[in-house]
């Protein structure tokens, strides 16, 4: 459109340049940026960004997320964690001669409960919840807490 055609060469000269004689049109009506979000632009927020106000969840303040790591194993799947050779000869093992198996080495830092042990095994692990430590026991194994 060429510029002797725009409106402001229309109203040259005119005070309110088609705006009227209150609110003049000045700049920013609405506000900058994200302004009115929770007031006159409500709808708009609502419609585009839902879920942009407000709090979800619980702050906790300086995060270690290392505190909350502990990667778990079952009693049915320690036996998988060591070669097949090694695993045949603990099954035909015996008490007095258990397979000493440490699931720190294998990425597992708790022993849990789920399952069956089939023959006696000494568990090396960093915790051990009480039904894995009963299965253990009762197999003829032993825990050891590192």
């Amino acid at each position: 459109m060429p510029t002797v055609a725009h409106k402001s060469r229309k109203h040259r000269g005119q005070v309110s340049a088609g705006h009227g004689r209150v609110g003049r049109a000045r700049k920013h009506p609405g506000g900058h940026g994200n302004a009115g979000g929770l007031t006159h632009h409500r709808t708009l927020f609502d419609r585009y960004h839902p879920h942009y106000f407000g709090k979800l969840g619980m702050r906790h303040l300086h995060m270690l997320k290392n505190r909350d790591f502990c990667p778990t194993v079952n009693i049915e799947k320690l036996l998988t964690l060591v070669p097949e050779e090694v695993r045949e000869k603990a099954l035909a093992g015996t008490p007095e001669n258990a397979l000493v198996l440490d699931v720190t080495q294998h990425g597992a830092f708790k022993v849990l409960g789920k399952g069956n042990l089939p023959c006696p095994l000494i568990v090396r692990a960093r915790f051990f919840s009480q039904q894995a430590e009963q299965k253990i026991l009762a197999a003829g194994g032993r825990c050891e807490i590192l």
